[in-house]
């Protein structure tokens, strides 16, 4: 018999969402064969089994989030006895507010008397428990931890905790008797519509991962001030070297060479040279980042993850393409490690490899700048006085006007624009 507790996807990482089980219980299973899909403010992944058998039981459902080492399943011999269900984890000594609820902890009201339910803590200065993500959100929402009752494993504070606090907080009358204003993030996020509810229809529930996608927006639009900058770029130079080198590339390297590689060099020669653009607004101070580490959105079955690229600025095309094969292919088999997803200091949206020419993508949080990219092609321009066919992409800048002013975006891209116009690096 053994146990299969939920992992820890990231130092960070203290909880995970079971989205889908990949067996049911009486299945067969082998030892590392998928076994069922998580969740993390971070990244989805598969898990596979510890151990090869027969799964007995499954203790957590699909759509439930709980906290890391938390038994999920148990895996036998197939003989039908899974052994016991898990005991109850010990809870914390008894908040005053808890005392006399009744209802499963996970659905304790998180608003009701927060200064009572974690009183001691605020009173002793102890820290209160709770993830990275959840202390982040504190900050942002501007919100004491110790009001918040913790409803996890010895009174840690869960997002789903937090997330009842904030509702409980919105729709509590203010001192003049008027409902507070809706917070942002998820309460925001997700606020029922039912005039949408008319006529024939049918509705189905938010996956995990587009909830994860939709809070994420909805606090990139309401932190950030967006602004947007286009610039028209020659890209005949690299269209050239590209197509001469393609064929030799692929035979040498069991590899297609694409030209996200080049707009990677070209961001990071321009980074380097507006390290500005390279940075993060931390409350009121800004952070400048010295390593060059570029977020690579890519389209997935149900939504998108943005991979990142990491010392961009010390990799050649040969190994720019090698990672972004490589992180476009396991973010697409859910096959990413959590860190694999984390400090990203600039972000590139290719979404002209599905045609389109112009966008303006939302800036990826915490970072301050977006590059997007339209699709190349040949289009007749101005060369010299004289109409030439050129291969075009047009390129947008997003950036967070709160730092970067748009005489600093314009210079930036007008140096990348450089770079991919007079190309000169080897490509083999």
């Amino acid at each position: 018999m053994s146990d299969v507790l939920m992992p820890q996807m990231g130092e960070s990482i203290v909880e995970g969402t079971i989205t889908k089980w990949m067996k049911q219980v009486g299945d067969p299973i082998e030892r590392d064969e998928p076994l069922f899909e998580i969740s993390t403010d971070k990244v989805d992944s598969e898990v596979p089994s510890p151990v090869g058998g027969v799964l007995e039981k499954i203790f957590v459902q699909e759509g439930e989030t709980v906290e890391i080492n938390t038994l999920v399943a148990r895996i036998g011999d197939g003989s039908g006895s899974g052994g016991d269900d898990p005991a109850p984890v010990p809870a914390a000594e008894p908040q005053p507010a808890a005392k006399e609820s009744s209802a499963p902890a996970a659905k304790a009201p998180a608003q009701a008397s927060p200064a009572a339910v974690n009183g001691k803590a605020a009173e002793s200065g102890e820290r209160v428990r709770s993830s990275p993500l959840v202390r982040r959100l504190a900050k942002e929402q501007d919100i004491d931890l110790s009001l918040v009752s913790g409803t996890g494993q010895g009174g840690r504070v869960s997002k789903r905790d937090m997330e009842a606090y904030l509702k409980g907080r919105a729709s509590a009358p203010s001192a003049a008797g008027v409902s507070a204003p809706a917070s942002g993030g998820s309460l925001g996020t997700f606020r029922p519509a039912p005039a949408t509810r008319f006529g024939n229809h049918s509705v189905e529930p938010l996956s995990t991962m587009r909830k994860k996608i939709a809070e994420h927006m909805a606090l990139t639009m309401r932190l950030a001030v967006h602004v947007s900058t286009i610039h028209q770029i020659d890209c005949s130079v690299i269209a050239k070297a590209r197509a001469e080198a393609k064929q030799k590339f692929l035979e040498q390297n069991g590899t297609k060479l694409t030209f996200m590689p080049f707009f990677l060099r070209a961001s990071a020669v321009a980074l380097k040279q507006f390290p500005q653009i390279n940075a993060a607004l931390d409350a009121d101070q800004v952070v400048f980042h010295k390593d060059v580490n570029i977020g690579m959105a890519v389209a997935i079955d149900g939504g998108l993850i943005v991979p990142v690229i990491r010392a961009v600025d010390e990799k050649s095309i040969l190994g720019l393409q090698k990672s972004v094969n490589d992180l476009a292919g396991r973010a697409r088999d859910k096959k990413l490690k959590p860190d694999e997803v984390t400090q990203g200091t600039f972000s590139i949206s290719n979404y002209g490899s599905y045609g389109s020419l112009f966008a303006t993508p939302a800036i990826n949080q915490p970072q301050s700048a977006i590059l997007g990219l339209g699709a190349i092609q040949k289009t007749p321009v101005v060369v010299h006085d004289a109409i030439g066919i050129r291969s075009i992409c047009y390129a947008t800048l997003t950036f967070d006007h709160r730092i970067i002013d748009g005489a600093l975006a314009d210079q930036f891209m007008t140096h990348l624009k450089g770079v991919i116009e007079n190309w000169t690096e080897p490509v083999l």
